[in-house]
């Protein structure tokens, strides 16, 4: 599974709170499988471009 998420980024996001070394791969799982039903709603569609509609 590649990475997609921006370990520092996270870090920036909240900057009152520590994070969890464990949040990065948390967030990168939850954006791995939006993606999957995002692709699986586009291929239903006809489609073989994903679109911001399809997450």
């Amino acid at each position: 599974m590649a990475d997609l998420i921006v370990k520092s980024k996270i870090k920036d996001s909240v900057p009152d709170l520590n994070v969890a070394s464990e949040v990065a791969d948390a967030l990168n799982k939850k954006v791995q499988a939006i993606l999957v039903e995002a692709s699986e709603r586009a291929k239903a569609n006809g489609r073989r471009t994903l679109q911001a509609r399809d997450i």
